[in-house]
């Protein structure tokens, strides 16, 4: 009896110790990194790209969510966020890293052209300006834009698109442009007649403005600027115009969430310094911005009057703006 009491004794120690070992083996290996991004499907792709060419195929989950949903889940979580990797609107990132201190310093060079804090380096970079569909312009006789000012006159009137900045952050570059040249007051007024010559033509993403131009429903649309020099390319009658008041950039960029996993997050970590190191060939013919040391841009890539806004990007000051674009309806 004795010695079966005893083998059952060494049984149950042996099976702890085997329990033991897995748990151990459990927490010194990687799970899969999960990633949120902000980014459209061009990126997305770029990114998945770089990853699997690289061996990380099967070891990773992308979950792609709009600018306003990943950005309030950065906000509201922390680093209790699901997320172990973001590319994300580098001014929601950095509004995140302020309130939750939730992203691990890079551990790679980066190379960047502009220097950024350690947390986070840009991945793309999207640039605005006026397009405008010149068959139109041609049938209705309409005077070349060469401001956004100039989208107010009345001959303009159902004949503009713009994003909504509600729900574009593409806008922002719109919204920028005008409170820099003209301020809150006149600004104001500007936008104002803005909106009023657009009517139902205020879209809810960045892209639907170029879709409206492109198919002739509307003359002129505010938007991003590589599209229409692409589709100009292309042989579409679409030509893109260097706004007065400037072009203003926003750019994306990516962070490590710091998390009690050591081995994910050090997974997460490797996978943000391929897609910056592999994926930005690729990136870069979508979104043509040089960021990085030794990336080439044509000329026709290179915005005419490059702007920078005088105060820094902020949810803060992204919140205030939409709060200047419904009072200026």
């Amino acid at each position: 009896m004795k010695k079966k009491v005893k083998n059952l004794t060494l049984c149950f120690i042996l099976a702890s110790m085997l329990i033991g070992l897995v748990g151990c083996a459990s927490n010194n290996s990687p799970q899969k990194v999960v990633i949120y991004t902000n980014a459209d499907k061009e990126a997305v792709q770029a990114m998945q790209n770089s990853l699997n060419t690289a061996g990380y195929e099967g070891k990773y989950v992308l979950q792609s969510m709009g600018t306003s949903e990943l950005g309030g889940k950065l906000m509201a979580e922390g680093d209790k966020i699901e997320a172990n990797l973001v590319t994300m609107s580098s001014y929601f990132v950095e509004s995140a890293q302020q309130k939750h201190k939730m992203f691990a310093d890079l551990n790679f060079e980066t190379k960047a052209l502009e220097k950024y804090p350690a947390y986070y380096t840009p991945m793309l970079a999207n640039t605005g300006a006026i397009f405008i569909n010149t068959q139109v312009i041609k049938d209705k006789g309409l005077a070349m834009p060469k401001s956004i000012k100039d989208l107010t006159k009345d001959e303009y009137k159902g004949l503009v698109s713009i994003p909504n900045i509600m729900n574009s952050s593409t806008a922002w570059l719109l919204i920028q442009a005008i409170i820099s040249e003209y301020g809150e007051v006149e600004g104001k007024v500007v936008l104002n007649k803005l909106i009023q010559n657009c009517g139902p033509h205020i879209e809810t993403s960045g892209s639907g403005p170029i879709k409206k131009v492109r198919v002739g429903e509307v003359a002129v649309g505010f938007g991003l600027r590589h599209q229409a020099v692409a589709d100009k390319a292309a042989g579409k009658p679409i030509d893109y115009i260097d706004p007065i008041e400037g072009n203003y950039t926003l750019t994306e960029s990516i962070a490590v969430v710091k998390k009690a996993d050591t081995a994910t997050t050090k997974l997460a970590m490797d996978m943000a310094k391929v897609i910056i190191q592999k994926a930005r060939p690729e990136l870069i013919k979508d979104y043509p911005v040089a960021l990085y040391q030794g990336e080439i841009v044509t000329d026709v890539n290179k915005a005419g009057n490059p702007k920078i806004f005088a105060k820094p990007l902020t949810v803060e000051l992204l919140e205030a703006h939409q709060e200047f674009f419904k009072a200026a309806k």
